[in-house]
């Protein structure tokens, strides 16, 4: 295999389902040797690193028993069937067990190969490794983040199995639909182990894509029966799907194969919502999908949870069902647990009460909706646009921001970007002149979009082409928010806004370490053009957009980006390219990418839809 061919998709997902790029991300460093093929020859079109290391391409397995493992994988692609052979794999005499699984990649029909083999010295025992990984992927393909509406509290939590061999395909996921509403999603995908959190991905991914459509449940759950019962890998998983108007509080929900979630009222009494029972997705084509209707009131929480939450003795129980519901009602009624200025995770506190020393049976996860009993009011401060002002401004700011109950990287950045654009009107606005004054408003709208406006009635000058160490506030703003518009008549208007959404804490932390990437600013030319040269990888995504931002002074000035040199083009590259695409679209101009025709890079840019929103050269 010529890794050197393989390791540009290593960071950009093969696989075309919602979550590809997290699982390609989560299998790079498994101890087994993964390889995705396509093609009509099913070439190798990715390998992780233990298939790099291994160096042995997958058609030359001679040694698995049975057929060659290249027509294996021939009839898997044909045939959309998995399937598993077990031999050895070199003269060591190490055993092998070869996993084929059918996919598609590009449109494609492709084949996820894994090969597992035991290693020649002894060393931890497999089960540890195996749980490890599970734990990676799972974790990997669950939503990073929830979004964050004023009228709703979500939180989520997953919790693995004991036994790795009991692990994965419990999932959760909210999505965002517009005009207040949410979908809310909770299922379990048949089986265990890696090729359980693949099908959970692909579950996941076309209930996605389905309530961006449609999102009425008869429509979502008798889609994903439709699409499970085409994959033997995804028939038989369990389902609960419910909209929910954040603003009103009405609930639609129908399920397939699954419990019926839990509505803990504000004074602590608890009942499970009415379901029509329907068989699991995919095992009884056309059966009708009875869809009903609930009311959450103020204060109130559903708690929406899989099988695991509820078993006892590895099955489903009323003892489990009063377990879950007293475990809810004390993690909601606890001291401070719905507090404004409180973390929210309260689907981690419910999971945390369903622990004790006993061995799970199965994966737990759970997903909580809390709708606030009261709605935050806007802040408006109308305040003299002088520096003594600033400190009022964070003080009121820093507290209206805690009660959404916005993380606290999310905050910070908030309260950073607001300060710049205050610091500028208090410091420039007014300058030769009698200082006047300046409005900070803030408002989130039902959908959780957060919009911060800074007015003052001064004058704003565009920065200098080299500012030095002053003159970066909009620099600083684009790194911290979602957007920024400036305008500038009739005094200066900046507008901030960012899409709320809570991130459990552990993942809030900025990439760090080292990268293989070089990114640099040429300044010789008549407009700066940002090079970047080898493996473009999170953290060298991280420095490009710096970068550009930099040489852009915050996006108010054309900028190049030159990937001529660049061997990884990574998706969090991608992300990035994105966003200074869109920052260029706000301010009136065009970003210019230099990536060669036929290459990787190029090939990446233009299946993720930046073709139309860059100029290529």
């Amino acid at each position: 295999m010529n890794t050197s061919q393989q390791s540009p998709p290593s960071g950009h997902a093969p696989m075309d389902d919602v979550g590809g790029a997290a699982l390609v991300a989560a299998l790079e460093d498994a101890a087994a040797a993964i390889w995705c093929l396509a093609g009509p020859a099913l070439e190798p079109v990715w390998a992780n690193a233990r298939a790099r290391a291994l160096g042995t391409a997958p058609g030359d397995l001679t040694a698995v028993p049975g057929p060659r493992v290249a027509e294996l994988a021939g009839e898997v692609a044909r045939s959309g069937r998995s399937a598993t052979v077990h031999g050895d794999l070199d003269a060591d005499g190490r055993a092998a067990t070869v996993v084929l699984q059918p996919l598609h990649v590009g449109g494609r029909p492709g084949v996820l190969l894994i090969v597992e083999t035991d290693p020649v010295e002894p060393g931890p025992p497999v089960a540890v490794a195996e749980g490890d990984l599970v734990d990676q992927v799972q974790l990997a393909l669950l939503p990073p983040a929830l979004p964050l509406l004023p009228d709703v509290r979500l939180s989520g939590s997953y919790h693995r199995a004991s036994s790795p061999h009991a692990a994965g395909g419990d999932w959760y996921d909210a999505v965002p639909l517009g005009r207040g509403r949410l979908a809310l999603v909770v299922g379990d995908a048949v089986g265990h182990g890696v090729l359980a959190a693949g099908a959970m991905s692909r579950l996941r991914g076309a209930m996605r894509s389905l309530a961006l459509r449609d999102p009425s449940p008869a429509a979502v759950v008798a889609a994903l029966d439709a699409f499970a019962g085409q994959m033997d890998d995804v028939e038989g998983a369990s389902v609960f799907y419910g909209v929910l108007e954040a603003a009103t509080g009405r609930l639609s929900y129908a399920a397939a194969g699954h419990p019926a979630p839990l509505v803990v009222q504000a004074d602590g009494s608890a009942e499970f919502l009415p379901l029509e029972p329907r068989p699991p997705l995919g095992s009884l084509p056309g059966a009708p999908t009875v869809v009903a209707t609930a009311q959450l009131p103020q204060g109130a929480t559903l708690v929406l949870f899989s099988d695991g939450a509820v078993a006892t003795s590895g099955s489903l129980s009323a003892m489990g069902l009063d377990r879950l519901a007293e475990v809810s009602r004390a993690a909601l009624t606890a001291p401070g647990a719905l507090a404004d200025d409180a973390p929210g995770e309260l689907a981690a506190a419910i999971v945390e009460g369903l622990m004790d020393s006993q061995e799970r049976p199965d994966d737990i996860a759970v997903l909580v909706a809390h709708r606030r009993a009261e709605a935050t009011d806007p802040l408006e401060l109308d305040l003299p646009a002088v520096p003594a002002a600033l400190p009022a401004v964070r003080r009121h700011l820093g507290a209206w921001l805690s009660g959404l109950g916005m993380g606290e990287q999310d905050r910070v950045g908030v309260m950073v970007a607001v300060g710049e654009a205050a610091a500028n009107a208090a410091e420039h606005a007014y300058r030769g002149v009698e200082p006047g004054r300046m409005q900070v408003t803030a408002a989130v709208d039902v959908d959780g979009q957060l919009t911060v406006t800074v007015r003052d009635q001064g004058r704003w000058r565009p920065p200098d082409r080299d500012p030095g160490d002053r003159g970066r506030g909009l620099l600083i703003m684009r790194q911290l928010v979602d957007g920024v518009v400036l305008q500038g008549e009739h005094g200066t208007t900046v507008t901030l806004s960012l899409r709320l959404r809570r991130t459990p804490e552990e993942d809030q932390v900025r990439p760090g370490g080292t990268s293989a990437a070089e990114v640099v600013v040429d300044r010789s030319a008549e407009r700066p053009v940002v090079r970047a040269a080898g493996a473009v990888d999170m953290v060298g995504a991280e420095q490009m957009r710096i970068r550009l931002l930099e040489a852009s002074h915050g996006g108010t000035g054309r900028v190049e980006l030159d990937l001529t040199a660049v061997t990884l083009f990574s998706s969090a590259a991608v992300r990035v390219v994105l966003a200074m695409a869109r920052i260029a679209g706000e301010e009136g101009w065009r970003l210019v990418v230099h990536a060669p025709e036929g290459g990787v890079t190029r090939h990446i840019l233009e299946i993720s839809g930046l073709g139309g929103l860059v100029e290529l050269r």
